[in-house]
This record gives structure tokens, C-alpha cells and sequence, in this order.
């Protein structure tokens, strides 16, 4: 990143509040946004999706998961179990005929929770969401998580009206495929052409959209702070959805 680049970025009063945008780059003029979930638009104060990989492969399988050491944050749901797998030595042949059943038995168990769930949304979600709406944006997902359990944080959030399309990782174990298929929704929202821009928490949407062509919002919101982010050089950082929208009075 050049240092005109980096001398181009937007603070607030206080260093906790940053903002950086790319020259040349409009964030809010795209013609379609896909949102990651967890980290960008909520967190999750419960464990209900993290603990069904155990104990839905025990269930399935049989076999006790132990997910330390697998990278989590910017994965996919099918893509930390065959990390899990792998981290175990498990053969190949021992867990790929099962993995459907495991995913089946993860959107079942989320789902018989979805009364116990936790979540928060992350600062100004809503007034983001609205803001892109009102200029015309086509508004999706495109998240690491199954379909059914994506949908059902944004229904127990409240704000799975903002969306009419989605990626999710049923059918995808690496997110720059994910990310793929949602270019193919988001294009068929809005036009053949469309501008697309990804909005994410982490190194692995900035990577997955670069894959793709698509320039990436990164927002601080999740494990990663602003300086983290800015390092894998993203058209816009900020430390939240909030301060991206103050800043375009700034």
C-alpha cells in the first residue's frame, strides 16, 4: 500500500475511530453489497454454533471433534470441519461419505436452539443497510455459514428483511467459491454488469473477493483491529459500520 494511500485515510477525533478510503474508490456507489454475518453484522454471545461441529459429529459419526487449531473466523462451516478432520488425521474415506449427515445434523440442532440464541448487532447495522437501500443497492449475504443457520441469525436478529439473496457454504468448502455463487445472485438482483462489493471482518473476505475481482468494506468489528485489516489492503477499512457512515460528512 502506498503511502499516499495510507495518508489518505479519514480519522475521527479519537485514534479508536478510523476510517480509510482507497482513492478513486466510491464505497456507497455500488450496485450490490454482499454481507458477512458473524463479525460484521452481529456476534453471537452463545456457543450454539460453534458446539454443534461436536456434537454433530459425534452424533453422526461417533468420533469426538476438537476444534483447536482449526482457523474459525473467515472459514466455512464445511471448510472447519475438514480442517478439523485433518488437524485429527482422519482418513479421507472415513469422514467424506459422512459429511452431508453432519451438516444435516448441524442446521437441525441450531435450529431446536434458535430460542436460546444470543446475538448483537454490530454498531448502526441498520442505518448502513437502510443508507444502501435507499440508494438503490441490491443488499445480500455471503457467509462461511450453512444456508438455514445464516438465515435464522438474521431472523432472530430481526433484520433478515434488509436481504434478498445469499451465498452460504452448503455446497462450498473454500469462500472464494462461495463468494462466486453470490456474484451470480447479486448480478441477477440488480444487472449483468453490476458493481458488487463485499463487506466482511476479516483477511478471508478481503482475500475472497480479490479472488473474485471485487473490491471488500473491511469493518473492525470482529477478531481483527483496523491496523490488522489494513495490512491486507482492503478499498475500505473502518473500525465500525458507524464510523464509515460519519465519515461521509468528515
Amino acid at each position: 500500500m502506498s503511502t499516499q494511500n495510507l495518508q489518505n485515510q479519514t480519522a475521527a477525533a479519537t485514534p479508536s475511530r478510523r476510517v480509510f478510503e482507497r482513492d478513486g474508490f466510491v464505497w456507497d456507489a455500488q450496485d450490490a453489497y454482499l454481507f458477512d454475518i458473524d463479525g460484521t453484522l452481529l456476534r453471537s454471545r452463545d456457543r450454539i454454533h460453534y458446539n454443534s461441529f461436536a456434537s454433530s459429529v459425534r452424533s453422526v459419526m461417533g468420533h469426538e471433534l476438537n476444534l483447536d487449531g482449526v482457523v474459525l473466523h473467515g472459514n466455512t462451516d464445511p471448510g472447519i470441519l475438514c480442517e478439523a478432520f485433518r488437524l485429527a488425521r482422519l482418513d479421507e474415506r472415513q469422514w467424506q461419505p459422512q459429511l452431508e449427515a453432519v451438516l444435516k445434523a448441524m442446521r437441525n440442532e441450531v435450529e431446536a436452539q434458535r430460542d436460546r440464541m444470543q446475538l448483537v448487532k454490530m454498531p448502526a447495522v441498520d442505518e448502513t443497510l437502510d443508507y444502501l437501500q435507499q440508494k438503490g443497492a441490491a443488499l445480500g449475504v455471503a457467509t462461511g455459514n450453512l444456508e438455514s443457520i445464516g438465515w435464522l441469525k438474521l431472523e432472530v436478529l430481526g433484520i433478515r428483511n434488509w436481504f434478498t439473496f445469499g451465498g452460504f457454504s452448503d455446497d462450498y468448502i473454500l469462500r472464494s467459491d462461495m463468494i462466486a455463487h453470490a456474484i451470480e445472485q447479486a448480478r441477477q438482483q440488480s444487472s449483468p454488469g453490476a458493481s458488487v462489493c463485499v463487506v466482511g471482518d476479516t483477511p478471508a473476505d478481503i482475500s475472497a473477493a480479490r479472488a473474485n475481482g471485487l473490491p471488500t468494506i473491511a469493518v473492525a468489528t470482529g477478531n481483527y483491529t483496523f491496523d490488522q485489516l489494513m495490512e491486507h489492503e482492503p478499498e475500505v477499512c473502518a473500525t465500525t459500520l458507524a464510523d464509515l457512515l460519519a465519515a461521509r460528512s468528515a
